[in-house]
């Protein structure tokens, strides 16, 4: 809902609930003349407190309880949380325990993006208030778009035990590992998911974009040899290259008044995480395939339009379902479904990337394996003084715009981040106001 009200000394524009977002907040923007003076991504939603009661809960509890931070994507949270806690206690998971955690996590990658793709951003460009209204005049594109998702689902709960908040997942491993037969049941939802995803590229492709092309600070994980989902190192486009274990060396967060959530910076600066970050940070990783097919649709191997988002989006969602059909090809049933874990007083980080980026935990445990401290960076809190800066430069460079268009391309920058707003913030209210 929008509304104005104009005065000799303003004119305001409120955007009242908006939709297809996570959660609650406001957006104020405050023009002088034809300069951008003041913008405030508000956030007021109550802190959660996650990493107070975790303390002096047993390290075993602790991928169960961080999954209940996100319904979307919880694996990221139990992903990052296991590496930290494997860290502090000098333990690695490999082998197919390492390869059925990727496996989960491209389920969490494939429902999270179809999520995203089709019915939170995709309305944006083609005119629609939501989904329920796209879904009127094209119900076989939002068909395949619950297939897709639905596909991501069935994988979670085959691995993690559910589709919601999994309990499979413990530090060392697995409660569980599935069959051999268990995983080639699903093979051909995938191979389906697989065609659906490859559509999809193409098709949101040739949507119509905005110019707008910031001159961001990419960060992502990278690892050698793979895309990155799991692991790797902290690496950016500024040539930053640093392990996991030094992240709070060059990321710092603080608290601004109008924010319930913190704010991070790298140097002082704001900085991008997420799918463009990792495409521009790896694009070389992905297979040649993909590589050729990004350059089809349009994308070179740098691409620094955060509305292609959510192109960048469907080739992870593709490489998401042939990642999964590989290593399901590949799998073969280990002996045990986790290795031996002794606690012992130690600390420990850990980083994987989450659907909307890279998500940070450190653990710190005394001798019984009682949690003494926690720290958990989302990377949607990453993006917020980043994505206060997209718009401050898209308002500044369309002014001109008629007040619906710049509110609704107001709503889209938001959108174009997918803010998994219930892990940091909530985003409800825009608010423009124009100085006289």
């Amino acid at each position: 809902m929008a509304d104005t009200a104009k005065t000799r000394q303003t004119r305001t524009i409120r955007v009242g609930n908006l939709a297809r977002v996570e959660g609650e907040g406001a957006l104020y923007v405050r023009v002088r003349g034809n300069q951008v003076k003041e913008v405030r991504l508000d956030i007021f939603e109550p802190p959660r407190f996650f990493e107070a009661f975790l303390r002096g809960r047993s390290f075993a509890e602790v991928p169960d309880v961080t999954a209940r931070i996100c319904g979307i994507c919880p694996v990221a949270y139990q992903m990052s949380s296991c590496q930290a806690l494997e860290a502090a206690l000098g333990i690695a998971v490999e082998g197919q325990l390492k390869a059925l955690r990727r496996l989960l996590y491209c389920g969490e990658w494939i429902e999270s993006h179809a999520l995203h793709i089709y019915f939170l951003h995709l309305p944006d460009f083609l005119g629609y208030p939501d989904a329920v209204r796209l879904a009127q005049d094209q119900p076989q594109r939002v068909r395949e778009a619950l297939e897709l998702k639905k596909t991501g689902n069935e994988l979670m709960a085959l691995l993690g035990g559910r589709e919601i908040h999994p309990i499979n997942v413990k530090v060392g491993g697995f409660y569980r590992v599935p069959r051999k037969a268990e995983l080639l049941a699903v093979r051909d939802k995938l191979e389906r998911a697989r065609e659906i995803a490859f559509n999809t590229v193409h098709f949101v492709s040739r949507l119509d974009f905005p110019d707008f092309a910031p001159d961001y600070t990419f960060v992502a994980l990278r690892q050698e040899g793979e895309y990155p989902i799991l692991e790797g190192r902290i690496v950016s486009n500024r040539g930053l290259d640093i392990p996991v274990a030094d992240f709070e060396q060059h990321f710092q967060e603080e608290h601004v008044p109008h924010s319930n959530a913190l704010h991070a910076t790298h140097q002082g600066q704001p900085y991008l995480v997420g799918p463009l970050a990792r495409y521009n940070l790896n694009h070389d990783q992905l297979p040649a395939a993909l590589q050729s097919l990004a350059r089809e649709v349009g994308l070179g191997p740098v691409c620094r339009n955060p509305f292609q988002s959510i192109v960048v989006r469907a080739i992870e969602t593709l490489y998401a379902c042939e990642e999964a059909l590989r290593l399901i090809d590949q799998y073969q049933e280990p002996d045990a479904p986790s290795v031996p874990v002794v606690p012992r007083a130690s600390a420990g980080a850990g980083c994987s990337e989450a659907p909307r980026g890279i998500l940070y935990h450190r653990y710190q445990m005394d001798q019984q394996g009682l949690i003494t401290a926690a720290k958990i960076v989302p990377p949607t809190s990453q993006n917020q003084k980043m994505m206060e800066e997209d718009l401050r430069q898209f308002v500044a460079a369309h002014l001109e715009l008629p007040k619906p268009e710049l509110t609704l391309r107001c709503e889209q920058t938001i959108r174009n981040y997918d803010p998994c707003i219930s892990c940091a913030t909530h985003f409800l209210r825009l608010e423009i106001e124009h100085e006289t």
